[in-house]
């Protein structure tokens, strides 16, 4: 997921190094009538832009989990929950 949308962010001319993208990834497993399963991934994306970038950004974020195989392979299955924060 976290590719994806630096990929999708790269066709817009955002840089994603590690020292201005990363992501901060926590899941639920839960007990489901008797077997352990994922049940949601929550995923905060972190980014540092320029302000001209932002509404860049924020579009990519908007669309981009439509386009990731790893997503669209569990999404129906497990809940995504995801984030885009901006910092300074």
């Amino acid at each position: 997921m976290m590719g994806t949308l630096a990929t999708v962010m790269a066709g817009k001319k955002i840089p994603t190094p590690e020292s201005l993208y990363w992501t901060d990834v926590e899941g639920d497993i839960e007990n489901v009538s008797g077997v352990l399963k994922i049940t949601t991934i929550r995923v905060k994306y972190h980014l540092k832009a320029t302000e001209e970038k932002m509404a860049d950004a924020k579009e990519c974020f908007s669309n981009y989990i439509t386009r990731c195989p790893a997503a669209q392979s569990v999404i129906g299955c497990i809940k995504i929950e995801d984030e885009l924060i901006f910092e300074k």
